[in-house]
């Protein structure tokens, strides 16, 4: 048996669970008011008050922290990465802290694992799949000039655990599928996964493709640059535009998908319109990265908190049913897709990576 810590380290919140091979053995949320989080002047300042957190709810709870050999915790915004279980490593460690890639509240998750690690005798620490996982063929990295390239920031560790569970149910290999998979979230992204890589996916972090309950999407760029020179707006306030503040937020004034979905079935003409502009923006995205596959999908995976609408899936099913067959798998478990990349490397069915960015 393998015993497995997990660490979803959020923007205002820290998960964690404990798992004996597939078992969860413990779970818990800490919630961290705002009044809390503001004393700190940025996200990695967070680390000194989260680390001991973990552990003293662990051994409250009564786990043998010591028998825990593996902690793996959500992987942030480090250089760009293939898919994969990567090592903690000093220079890992390093690029966490001065957010090389931006500053987001999963650049705590391998933080937090090395501090755990080091605690507990012989234990290693990991991240998996994190959101800067690259796979991009060129051609999809060009985005139309030269000072400008199209990066791959999305929701790899969700859409990756969906694909393999997808292909475990079908009897495949997720390496020999093609399939479309669309994390339908806070954010949204969707992305082609062509044997076992992510070959094209939208920026779901910086304002590419289909809005969502929190983020703009693409915005007409025209607009955008005008806004930008307008002098009524500061670079702070208009990124907010694009996440954070877009998206439902903008419209309707809440990022809860649930209490738009309530109110456009009341009959409410502006929430119908949006939430419909959503799904509109959705089932567009599927039919361009299907392009990308030349059509031959083996299947359309939807994901995430919003694919629990039946509306929506009633939408994108009739929108995208000449493509392929729709799977839904809702809801997201970045806890039990962490710990399930952890066992893997326990049991050797993968060797964990070094992170070596350069060494390309």
């Amino acid at each position: 048996m393998h015993q497995i810590l997990a660490i979803n380290p959020g923007s205002t919140s820290t998960k964690f669970a404990v798992y004996n091979d597939t078992e969860c053995v413990f779970t818990k949320t800490i919630r961290h008011p705002l009044e809390q989080l503001l004393r700190y002047k940025n996200i990695i300042d967070q680390f000194a008050f989260r680390k001991g957190l973990i552990i003293e709810a662990l051994v409250e709870e009564g786990i043998e922290v010591d028998a825990i050999k593996y902690i793996i915790g959500r992987g942030g915004l480090t250089y760009p990465l293939e898919s994969g279980v990567y090592k903690v490593n000093n220079l890992m460690l390093e690029h966490l802290r001065e957010g090389i890639m931006g500053h987001h509240a999963s650049n705590l998750g391998g933080l937090l694992a090395d501090y755990i690690a080091l605690q507990i005798p012989n234990a290693q620490a990991f991240i998996a799949d994190p959101v800067v996982t690259d796979e991009l063929d060129e051609v999809a990295r060009f985005a139309g000039h030269p000072r400008f390239k199209r990066q791959s920031i999305f929701h790899a560790l969700n859409q990756k655990a969906t694909a393999r569970l997808h292909a475990q149910k079908v009897g495949k290999k997720y390496e020999d599928l093609r399939l479309i998979v669309a994390h339908l979230g806070g954010g949204i992204s969707v992305g082609v996964h062509k044997n076992g890589r992510v070959i094209d996916v939208n920026n779901a972090l910086d304002g590419e493709g289909a809005f969502s309950p929190e983020r703009s999407g693409t915005l007409p760029v025209g607009q955008v640059i005008d806004l930008c020179f307008s002098g009524e707006f500061s670079q702070e306030q208009l990124r907010r535009m694009v996440v954070g503040e877009g998206g439902f937020v903008a419209y309707m004034g809440t990022n809860d998908a649930q209490e738009v979905e309530k109110l456009s079935e009341k009959g409410d003409e502006k929430a119908i319109a949006v939430q419909e502009a959503l799904f509109y923006q959705v089932a567009k995205m599927i039919g361009e990265m299907a392009v990308v596959l030349d059509g031959k999908v083996d299947g359309i995976l939807l994901t995430g908190g919003l694919a629990y609408s039946k509306q929506l899936e009633a939408y994108i099913q009739k929108k995208t049913g000449f493509i392929s067959e729709l799977f839904v798998y809702p809801g997201e478990d970045e806890l039990q897709a962490l710990a399930s990349n952890a066992l893997r490397v326990a049991k050797g069915e993968i060797e964990a990576r070094e992170y070596n960015p350069f060494s390309k």
